[in-house]
């Protein structure tokens, strides 16, 4: 056992027994919605996995150890410290487990843990990927990174389209990661169903994507697979609306010379603010329909 791991003894018991256990991140309590939002939220996602079947497990870090399956004390301590929680991902976990610290764990370093612990489905709400003008910044997500190499599958509403979809779709396709759709033919913009990019294969029924990861698991291959599940239609926003509000984003940020990992949070705070807070609606609503697609696929993993 690695000695920087803690395991919720729930998970524990669920993992050792073959139950389905659904790995959450913890970067969208910190980093992706406010007090007490983000609180609610995290613990309305716990509930839905428990209703499909399935034993979340919200991941993060707490005084230096990899937590697998956060207490409520835990959550609300993420959730309270908000921005003053490191925003972690692969680079970051050994600075922040050697020093003691708290931290919140990207798409990136949620797949990392939920390995360690044996867990092998995973809801978020949207992937990183390149960023526009990556082509001269070189500024690509360690979340497409960590999919080409961790076995554990990310049920998602696609990636923000606050990224260079394109790109983000050829990356993928490099590294062998497989990229289904759940009941469309194209990436899910996240805010939006569609993006125009088309997927590897398109699947409409949890049981569809449980044989393909069950296969990819049995011949041993490497790295993960994304599972692109759109927003809910009737809290999809108007794509003219959120291309707007992305685009105003995006030069903000340029302008005051946001970059790095400050990038995401800097323009879905801005996306929140230009769309009166529809984003953020929009944004909790994927973010449950995932949770339900996760568990369910998790459960017949489990052959449940």
């Amino acid at each position: 056992m690695n000695k920087y791991l803690s395991v919720n003894p729930e998970v524990s018991e669920a993992l050792s027994a073959g139950k389905p256990v659904v790995a959450l991140e913890s970067t969208i309590i910190s980093h992706g919605m406010p007090y007490p939002r983000n609180m609610e939220t995290a613990l309305n996602v716990e509930r839905i996995i428990r209703e499909n079947g399935a034993v979340p497990a919200t991941i993060c870090i707490i005084g230096g150890k990899l937590v697998a399956g956060a207490t409520e004390e835990q959550i609300a301590r993420l959730a309270r410290g908000g921005s003053d929680i490191a925003k972690v991902s692969r680079r970051d976990l050994p600075i922040i487990c050697a020093r003691g610290l708290d931290g919140a764990t990207t798409v990136a370093t949620t797949m990392i843990i939920a390995a360690m612990a044996g867990i092998k489905v995973f809801a978020t709400g949207g992937i990183g990927g390149v960023h526009r003008g990556a082509e001269t910044t070189m500024d690509i997500s360690a979340d497409l990174e960590e999919l080409a190499m961790t076995p554990v599958m990310v049920v998602c509403a696609g990636a923000k389209s606050i990224l260079d979809l394109g790109l983000t779709l050829e990356y993928l396709e490099t590294k062998g990661v497989p990229v289904v759709g759940y009941g469309t033919d194209e990436l899910p913009a996240f805010y939006t169903r569609r993006s125009g990019f088309g997927v590897d294969c398109r699947v409409d029924t949890p049981e569809e994507l449980a044989a393909i990861f069950r296969a990819k698991l049995d011949m041993g291959l490497r790295g993960g697979m994304l599972v692109g599940n759109p927003i809910p239609e009737e809290y999809s926003m108007d794509e003219k609306i959120i291309n707007k509000a992305i685009d105003e984003a995006v030069e903000e940020a340029k302008r005051s010379g946001i970059h790095g990992k400050a990038t995401t949070p800097f323009l879905l705070a801005k996306i929140k603010d230009l769309t009166g807070g529809d984003s953020l609606e929009s944004n909790i609503m994927l973010v449950y329909n995932n949770a339900r697609l996760a568990a369910k696929t998790a459960a017949l993993l489990c052959g449940r």
